[in-house]
């Protein structure tokens, strides 16, 4: 199977209207994973039908026993993040509890605790699912609010896409990457097939280009460019395609600016389901330069 992962140095690029579009392209021979888990919106276009529930947990906090407590007041001496609160402080009633929010779960008041009144349970952060969408199988997420350790559970999702597409004799795993160039980035590019890097031709566009395009070469992954919306701004487009070129990136396509994605988006659709030409018909021609 090939894995194929889009991502952005910067949001707002277009990936997810671009990995439902190859969704659709390879309906019946994929299996998609939403690996923009601090934003995952992937399912509002394929509508999926959730068949398996999980609950990720990850990570732990500190919370203090209050019959077991003594007051000695240790927590809050060793801890260096603010977590620790003291009420009625001064007061033979004075007691102590952790902000849930404030506590980074380094585990420090538990070790120093001298009577041990402190548990740290392992959190959970979210839920991931394995749904089926008309395109095929669909691996996501939700990330709770604030909640860390995002870049383990898209390892989670690529782990449990590859099992899916192996059990099912796939072609491709299609992933939607998170934009930038951070934890859940690297992990969703870490021994993929390909990175198909998408980009617009903005000035801020062209900048993070060139930084997700550095990340892809320090993993060694394989990696297109895209660019999309190119006619909003053809010197900017031609300066990528230069730089494409003096760097050694091979160059996917161009797709032009159109309302159809909007369209699509409206509808709930792939833009390549609502239109033949136009837009829909550059996605096809980046699909059919990049599947292979």
């Amino acid at each position: 199977m090939k894995e194929i992962v889009i991502i952005s140095g910067k949001g707002g690029t277009g990936k997810t209207s671009l990995t439902a579009s190859f969704a659709s392209l390879a309906a019946g021979r994929s299996v998609m994973a939403d690996c923009d888990v601090d934003a995952a919106d992937l399912h509002l276009i394929l509508k999926p039908e959730i068949r398996q529930k999980t609950v990720f947990r990850s990570g732990h906090k500190a919370t203090i026993r209050l019959e077991k407590c003594i007051g000695c007041g240790a927590c809050l001496a060793y801890c260096r993040f603010g977590a620790v609160v003291i009420h009625n402080k001064g007061t033979e009633s004075a007691t102590f509890n952790v902000d849930p929010v404030a506590c980074e779960g380094c585990g420090t008041c538990v070790r120093f605790c001298p009577v041990r009144a402190i548990d740290f349970p392992e959190q959970a952060c979210g839920e991931w699912y394995v749904s089926d969408t008309r395109f095929g199988p669909l691996v996501h997420a939700k990330l709770g609010i604030s909640a860390e350790n995002s870049g383990k559970l898209v390892t989670l999702l690529r782990n449990e896409a590859r099992t899916i597409a192996g059990k099912k004799s796939l072609d491709y795993i299609i992933i939607d990457g998170s934009p930038g160039i951070g934890c859940p980035v690297i992990a969703s590019l870490t021994a993929s097939s390909l990175a198909l890097i998408v980009t617009e031709p903005t000035v801020s566009g062209d900048h993070d280009l060139r930084r997700i395009a550095q990340l892809t070469r320090q993993l060694r992954v394989p990696a297109m460019i895209c660019i999309n919306k190119w006619d909003i701004n053809p010197e900017i487009s031609g300066g990528i395609r230069r730089f494409a070129e003096v760097e050694g990136f091979d160059f996917a396509g161009l797709i032009r600016y159109g309302s159809a994605a909007t369209d699509a988006q409206r509808a709930g659709k792939a833009v390549v389901e609502c239109e033949e030409r136009g837009m829909a018909e550059d996605i096809r021609a980046v699909w059919n330069n990049i599947k292979d």
